[in-house]
């Protein structure tokens, strides 16, 4: 499903001597300099009613138009997989993904994804990068994420998360019991031998990671996350980096170590919990069309507040025996 971009101009005296992609890029700050530069190229731009070239200079007072096709950006197939939609309006999409639902088609999951399910959903998602997914989740996380629905908000979008003023918040459960809150601070990159594997390395990517305390249990932990940054794995990899990795993260938590004393329901619990105890509860940012600041939150999935449960009910009867 293809749709048009429709703009018309002019070029402001005061932009004398600027190349017209420069200048466009500052005209029409909703849409990226690389696209309007896609749009020069396949010859959609016309300057005063002749062809326009990228790097042609502009002397002010030409009008310029634009009319762009949008063209397909993904070949996925749409698939009719349900979707815990949150919220939606005809900017964006903010979606509950559950644990197992893989993000992006790959290699080892070439459909099922939430890619095909949102093309299914709306299909002139087809026209966006990605059908409009601006970050991701790891397929065991569970939570918010939210997609845009048009071009300009993809580009707000890309943008905020760039200058990290999308607030991303996560609770997890992790091994151990930590005293206080804090920061992680640690660059992250590929493992240097698992390629599958993300690893804190000094020729990393800057990363970091907020947490708080929200209770602590016999042998774990309930913390708050929230990413300053958005490196892949990144809490996964800072949380086990100090010391405590999130409970059931089959990659980077260790083997299963069961609290001595523990109930029996709490050990049958961990033992059957198999993936990382981690949900993206809160997603707040600047909405691209009404410019209000906005937000969503999620309640814990069922799995995971049960582990809770079963935690706090054995620090409760660790405190009635004390």
């Amino acid at each position: 499903m293809a749709s048009n971009v429709q703009l018309q101009l002019t070029i402001p005296d005061e932009m004398r001597g600027q190349r017209l992609d420069v200048a466009l890029a500052a005209l029409v700050p909703d849409y990226s300099r690389s696209r309007l530069q896609q749009w020069i190229r396949a010859g959609q731009v016309t300057l005063d009613s002749h062809v326009a070239q990228v790097r042609q200079k502009v002397t002010g007072g030409e009008q310029v138009r634009v009319d762009a096709e949008l063209q397909e950006q993904t070949r996925s197939a749409p698939e009719p997989i349900e979707l815990d939609v949150v919220y939606a309006d005809d900017d964006l999409l903010v979606i509950n993904k559950p644990a197992g639902l893989v993000v992006h088609p790959a290699a080892g999951n070439p459909a099922g994804t939430l890619l095909n399910a949102l093309l299914h959903y709306d299909a002139g998602l087809v026209n966006l990068p990605r059908a409009g997914i601006v970050h991701r989740l790891d397929k065991s996380t569970t939570g918010l994420l939210v997609v845009a629905r048009n071009l300009i908000a993809h580009h707000h979008l890309v943008n905020a998360l760039q200058e990290r003023s999308v607030r991303r918040e996560y609770l997890a459960v992790v091994n151990g019991v930590l005293t206080a809150g804090g920061c992680v601070e640690a660059p992250i990159g590929r493992h240097p031998v698992d390629r599958k594997r993300m690893a804190v390395s000094p020729g990393g990517k800057e990363a970091i990671t907020h947490y708080r305390v929200e209770q602590r249990y016999r042998a774990h932990t309930l913390v708050r996350v929230r990413l300053e940054t958005g490196r892949t794995h990144q809490i996964r990899v800072h949380m086990a980096h100090i010391h405590s990795p999130i409970t059931g993260d089959p990659v980077y938590g260790g083997r299963l170590r069961l609290p001595a004393g523990a109930t029996p329901e709490l050990n049958e619990m961990l033992g059957n919990f198999r993936r990382q105890a981690l949900h993206a509860t809160r997603l707040e940012l600047v909405h691209p069309g009404s410019g209000e600041l906005i937000s969503w939150e999620a309640a814990m999935p069922a799995d995971l507040q049960q582990l809770v449960e079963a935690l706090a009910a054995d620090a409760a009867e660790l405190r009635d025996g004390a």
